[in-house]
């Protein structure tokens, strides 16, 4: 490395500090440009809850996938992506199906590899391996999917979140979800 290379360099803190507030995630001003923009769809450090803990093994557990990539079963109807504000409906998409029984129907964002290989967004096959494996109790009956482009996070939440996590919970009987954003 040269002297000029060390000086460009950032260093690595090994402090736990906040991304959004020493820059080192995006460009410093962003989370709040976002928020002026989108009022209220940006979490904040006062509205932050724990993650739950696992109640068993991981080796005993029922898993499911929840994503925003906007996979769904070939022979499903495609969720609306030309909506300005947004499509506020989620597909449920059976956990045994394969890469080449589900389509990306998404124009918010480019998936070319996504379309080679579907596990970079929806890792479904991944988590086949895992539960075959037995480093996963078991899959779900269903996964989750839904576009995450929405102009009105309270609708979005009144809606697509509640009923994806009503359906975990109550249909589903999952002790674990895997959240893949897109």
């Amino acid at each position: 490395m040269t002297e000029a290379d060390s000086k460009n360099t950032p260093a690595i803190s090994t402090a736990q500090t906040d991304p959004r507030e020493d820059g080192t995630q995006l460009r410093p001003g962003l989370w709040e440009t976002i928020n002026e923009r989108y009022p209220g769809s940006m979490i904040r450090k006062d509205s932050y809850v724990p993650l739950a803990q696992l109640g068993k093994p991981l080796a005993e557990a029922q898993l499911t996938l929840i994503s925003s990539c906007g996979v769904h079963a070939r022979n499903d109807r495609p969720l609306d992506v030309c909506h300005p504000f947004g499509d506020f409906r989620f597909r449920r998409v059976p956990s045994q199906l394969r890469h080449e029984d589900l389509i990306i129907h998404q124009l918010k964002y480019p998936h070319d590899a996504a379309d080679v290989d579907i596990n970079v967004i929806f890792p479904i096959e991944r988590l086949q391996e895992l539960a075959a494996e037995g480093v996963l109790g078991g899959l779900t009956d269903n996964f989750f999917s839904f576009i995450g482009y929405s102009m009105d996070p309270g609708k979005f939440e009144q809606t697509v979140a509640r009923d994806i996590a009503k359906a975990v919970v109550s249909e589903e009987r999952a002790d674990v979800a895997l959240l893949a954003p897109a």
